[in-house]
Protein backbone atom coordinates (compact mmCIF):
# COMPACT_ATOMS: atom_id res chain seq x y z
CA UNK A 1 0.00 0.00 0.00
CA UNK A 2 3.24 2.24 0.75
CA UNK A 3 4.54 1.89 -2.81
CA UNK A 4 1.36 2.91 -4.38
CA UNK A 5 0.87 5.99 -2.68
CA UNK A 6 4.56 6.85 -3.39
CA UNK A 7 3.34 6.17 -6.86
CA UNK A 8 0.66 8.66 -7.06
CA UNK A 9 3.04 11.26 -5.36
CA UNK A 10 5.35 10.74 -7.68
CA UNK A 11 2.83 11.15 -10.65
CA UNK A 12 1.54 13.99 -9.16
CA UNK A 13 4.99 15.81 -8.46
CA UNK A 14 5.51 15.03 -12.33
CA UNK A 15 2.48 16.30 -13.39
CA UNK A 16 3.07 19.78 -11.46
CA UNK A 17 6.58 20.17 -12.62
CA UNK A 18 5.45 19.59 -16.59
CA UNK A 19 2.30 21.98 -16.06
CA UNK A 20 4.95 24.44 -14.48
CA UNK A 21 7.58 24.21 -17.46
CA UNK A 22 4.28 24.35 -19.82
CA UNK A 23 2.42 27.28 -18.21
CA UNK A 24 6.05 29.46 -17.32
CA UNK A 25 4.78 32.76 -19.25
CA UNK A 26 4.19 35.51 -16.74
CA UNK A 27 1.21 37.34 -16.53
CA UNK A 28 0.68 41.04 -14.71
CA UNK A 29 -1.92 41.14 -11.79
CA UNK A 30 -3.12 44.33 -11.36
CA UNK A 31 -4.54 45.13 -8.07
CA UNK A 32 -6.09 48.93 -6.94
CA UNK A 33 -3.61 50.28 -5.40
CA UNK A 34 -0.33 48.33 -7.45
CA UNK A 35 0.54 45.17 -10.01
CA UNK A 36 2.82 42.48 -10.08
CA UNK A 37 4.42 39.59 -12.49
CA UNK A 38 4.10 36.18 -11.57
CA UNK A 39 4.37 32.81 -13.37
CA UNK A 40 1.03 31.42 -14.91
CA UNK A 41 1.56 28.42 -13.18
CA UNK A 42 2.29 29.99 -9.76
CA UNK A 43 -0.33 32.21 -9.94
CA UNK A 44 -2.85 29.37 -10.97
CA UNK A 45 -1.39 27.03 -8.04
CA UNK A 46 -2.19 30.15 -5.67
CA UNK A 47 -5.92 30.25 -7.19
CA UNK A 48 -6.21 26.90 -6.31
CA UNK A 49 -4.99 26.47 -2.57
CA UNK A 50 -7.01 29.51 -2.03
CA UNK A 51 -10.08 27.85 -2.67
CA UNK A 52 -9.01 24.72 -1.37
CA UNK A 53 -8.45 27.42 1.81
CA UNK A 54 -12.02 28.36 1.67
CA UNK A 55 -13.19 24.95 1.04
CA UNK A 56 -11.96 23.72 4.45
CA UNK A 57 -12.72 26.59 6.44
CA UNK A 58 -16.32 26.88 5.54
CA UNK A 59 -16.15 22.64 5.89
CA UNK A 60 -14.69 23.21 9.66
CA UNK A 61 -17.37 25.79 10.10
CA UNK A 62 -19.97 23.30 9.19
CA UNK A 63 -18.71 20.50 10.78
CA UNK A 64 -18.75 22.37 14.44
CA UNK A 65 -22.05 23.75 13.49
CA UNK A 66 -23.36 20.01 13.16
CA UNK A 67 -21.31 19.03 16.06
CA UNK A 68 -22.92 21.69 18.59
CA UNK A 69 -26.45 20.81 16.86
CA UNK A 70 -25.80 17.36 18.45
CA UNK A 71 -24.84 18.10 21.34
CA UNK A 72 -27.93 20.21 22.25
CA UNK A 73 -30.20 17.36 20.81
CA UNK A 74 -28.28 14.66 22.99
CA UNK A 75 -28.74 16.94 26.20
CA UNK A 76 -32.54 17.20 25.12
CA UNK A 77 -32.38 13.21 24.59
CA UNK A 78 -31.17 12.76 28.02
CA UNK A 79 -33.86 15.05 29.56
CA UNK A 80 -36.56 13.03 27.77
CA UNK A 81 -35.14 9.59 29.04
CA UNK A 82 -34.52 10.93 32.35
CA UNK A 83 -38.43 12.00 32.58
CA UNK A 84 -39.81 8.64 31.20
CA UNK A 85 -37.61 7.13 33.86
CA UNK A 86 -39.49 8.91 36.40
CA UNK A 87 -43.01 8.80 34.67
CA UNK A 88 -42.47 4.88 35.10
CA UNK A 89 -41.24 4.97 38.60
CA UNK A 90 -44.55 6.72 39.62
CA UNK A 91 -46.96 3.77 41.12
CA UNK A 92 -50.37 4.25 38.93
CA UNK A 93 -53.46 4.97 41.08
CA UNK A 94 -56.90 3.04 40.52
CA UNK A 95 -59.91 4.91 40.60
CA UNK A 96 -62.49 3.24 43.16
Amino acid sequence: MRIISYFFLLVIVLFGMTFATLNSESVTINYYVGQSTLPLSLLLVLGFAFGCLVGMIVGFWLVIKAKVINYRLKQRLGLAEREIENLRAIPLKDKV
